[in-house]
């Protein structure tokens, strides 16, 4: 992902509301969002280059969303795939911050990434830039390709708009809405992250459209506070036109498995 928008513990009805954006090359081959027949307690997309995924929610709860950190001046070729670090939360039993630890003394083996892993008491966040694991607090939160809730224009718009919608009551197709923001940044607002400042200004957008690069799909995921769990995924083409939707509703079991 490229943007992960979330609210944390505010919500009357639902304990999480997840609304976020994967960008990616278009050339990169990947799976729809999906129960897999390997893992058959895992929902989400797939990355069919290595195997692993960007976001994706399990039968028991547990949840886990990535970025990568964008920094091309410190990109090692050879390093392993980042979508792994989902994959390995969603089907292991540990506790989130547990997992998190566990990664901040492996970071150094991989790409700059930012790793959001949640069960149902319980979300962690770790980052290679800050080198730690940190439990995320209640709140309206936004995560693209710095740190978590980093004031780059799309991560502050984001968290206004989403900190709007979960203020009253809301559906699936309010937040597709939020994410589908195709404004740009002022040049006096980007951030400088390593690459041209005309691709800097084209990643401002929540939701880019580039060539043979953008908004490749975009995820809500719901939890209710009573274990009912709806997660819809949107695909778009290169052009930016939605090109098909795939929802699975379904009620979460147990308490997400959790070892302690």
């Amino acid at each position: 992902m490229c943007l992960i928008l979330f609210a944390h513990g505010v919500h009357p009805r639902y304990r999480l509301v997840v609304a976020a954006n994967r960008d990616e090359w278009f050339r990169r081959p990947s799976a729809p969002a999906g129960f897999w027949s390997d893992r058959p307690e895992v929902l989400a997309g797939r990355d069919l280059e290595h195997g692993g995924t960007w976001l994706g929610l399990t039968r028991a709860g547990r949840f886990a969303a990535l970025t990568n950190f964008r920094d091309p001046r410190n990109k090692r070729d050879g390093a392993p795939s980042r979508g792994g670090l989902v994959t390995g939360f969603l089907a292991s039993a540990e506790a989130p911050l547990a997992y998190a630890a566990q990664l901040v003394a492996a970071a150094a083996t991989y790409n700059g990434f930012n790793l959001l892993a949640g069960s149902f008491d319980e979300l962690a966040y770790v980052s290679t830039r800050e080198r730690r694991a940190v439990q995320v607090a209640p709140g309206v939160h936004g995560l693209s390709n710095g740190v978590l809730d980093e004031a780059w224009p799309k991560v502050r718009r984001g968290r206004e708009g989403l900190a709007d919608v979960v203020s009253g009551d809301f559906d699936t197709e309010d937040l597709f809405a939020l994410l589908k923001d195709h404004a740009l940044a002022p040049d006096a607002d980007l951030p400088d992250t390593g690459v041209s400042r005309d691709w800097e200004r084209l990643l401002s957008a929540m939701h880019i459209v580039a060539d043979g690069y953008g908004t490749r799909c975009a995820t809500v995921v719901l939890v209710e506070h009573g274990g009912s769990a709806t997660f819809c995924e949107r695909t778009f083409d290169p052009v930016g036109h939605a090109v098909g939707d795939v929802v699975h509703r379904f009620q979460i079991s147990g308490e997400s498995g959790v070892r302690r």
